[in-house]
């Protein structure tokens, strides 16, 4: 059997540990002369197929290769970018093949969340209706926690770990503060639709009376004098009340109060500014003095306070998603399966493709105390072992010692450009 070359990208936005994911894949293909060639990588996700801009990975050293398990962002560059249905613009799948065709690829291998599994999965079609021999595997990804039948996505243990240490330290700043300066600390985190990134600022409570004392899940329809009797409550009772926010908390209505009206390329709403929001509701309903922060980037970027549950398992999803492939699978995700709470134990696992694309899943029920605000026992079971444990990058002057491959394009052998 000739060893046919693999491509690998970048989707969506990028995590803390989307890095470490690429190290998995690379290595295992490394391991795997006599099945693997060459690792292409996509500069800027699909667009890099499409446009045939494709990184050779083997003109990177072992060393740099090792270094992207503690290296955050994306190395090759990610993309938000929606292949439509093959109905719809069948000249990018044709693109697609005679790029794959050209550089004798065989292996896809697509690293994202919701939406890059619906695109892998358009991907593994390819070999269906055209003919073309081509074996996808998503390896899945996503800050927001919202893929279905895994146990949990890599990205989100390290979130999980920065806005539960976030929310702990600010806590105890305000806590000490609160007499005769600030009142109310609001701090806004990532989530679109589902909660857990808000849910994690829960751990950071270990009794009661320790903040956050409010959460704001998009699963819970915002009711601003219920909202507003829980902070005159909780600064009467504490002298001071932490709220954590999703950025995608919804009205009574169920809209989405922090909508700017612009969409991205997979028609998702921008969000941003919700923080600031509940922050002047209190200021004007309380006139209690504030302040507020919105984690933003910071969140999905700090590789400095990564969980080691989280970097374990983006590697070993890498890893998987080779081995599945060479043994012949298909249109598939490597999961994570959770077999105990305590000790936290979990092994890789297979999704179906068709199971998992454009499937989101929330917080359940049961996660959510009864009045809205916080979270149950169960959910701190469900949470806690996902930021278990540190695996600090090296550090040098001071600073993480990151790793900035050199990317080197492979020479293009098709004519033209392909317009996207």
């Amino acid at each position: 059997m000739n060893a046919r070359n693999a491509f690998y990208a970048q989707s969506g936005g990028v995590t803390a540990v989307i890095n470490a994911s690429a190290c998995g894949v690379i290595e295992t293909a490394r391991a795997h002369p006599d099945r693997i060639g060459k690792v292409f990588a996509g500069r800027n996700g699909i667009i890099g197929a499409l446009t045939e801009d494709l990184i050779d990975t083997s003109l990177e050293s072992a060393g740099d290769i090792a270094a992207l398990r503690y290296t955050p962002s994306g190395a090759f560059g990610s993309c938000r970018y929606k292949l439509k249905s093959l109905e719809q613009n069948r000249a990018q799948y044709e693109r697609l093949i005679e790029v794959f065709k050209a550089h004798d690829i065989g292996y896809f291998f697509y690293n994202g969340g919701g939406d890059s599994a619906d695109t892998c999965l358009k991907v593994s079609q390819l070999s269906e209706t055209t003919g073309y021999p081509l074996q996808a595997i998503h390896v899945p990804k996503t800050v927001d926690n919202d893929l279905p039948i895994t146990d949990c996505c890599p990205g989100f243990g390290s979130v999980a770990k920065y806005v539960a240490t976030s929310m702990k330290e600010a806590g105890f700043d305000v806590a000490s503060m609160s007499r005769t300066s600030t009142k109310v600390f609001v701090l806004e985190v990532m989530g679109r639709h589902a909660g857990w990134i808000t849910a994690a600022c829960g751990l950071a409570a270990e009794k009661e009376s320790d903040p956050p004392h409010i959460l704001l899940f998009p699963e819970v329809p915002f009711d601003e004098d219920k909202f507003i009797a829980r902070v005159k409550e909780c600064v009467a009772k504490y002298d001071y009340c932490c709220v954590g926010v999703s950025e995608g908390l919804l009205n009574k209505e169920g809209k989405l109060m922090a909508e700017t009206g612009a969409r991205d390329a997979f028609g998702h709403a921008q969000l941003g500014g919700i923080g600031p929001m509940i922050a002047g509701i209190v200021n004007d309903k309380l006139k209690l003095k504030y302040h507020w922060a919105v984690a933003d980037y910071l969140q999905r970027a700090a590789r400095h306070i990564a969980s080691k549950t989280d970097v374990d398992q983006a590697y070993a999803l890498g890893k998987a998603a080779v081995e599945m492939a060479l043994a012949g699978k298909n249109s598939v995700m490597p999961a994570i399966v959770r077999k105990s709470d305590s000790p936290y134990v979990w092994e890789i696992g297979s999704a179906a493709l068709k199971d998992v694309a454009n499937v989101e899943k929330k917080m359940p029920a049961d996660f959510i105390t009864p009045d809205g605000f916080g979270i149950t026992d169960a959910c701190r079971a469900y949470l806690a072992p996902l930021i278990a444990g540190e695996d600090y990058p090296p550090f040098r002057n001071g600073l993480p010692d990151y790793v900035r491959l050199k990317n080197i394009a492979v020479a293009r052998r098709l004519p033209g450009e392909f317009k996207l």
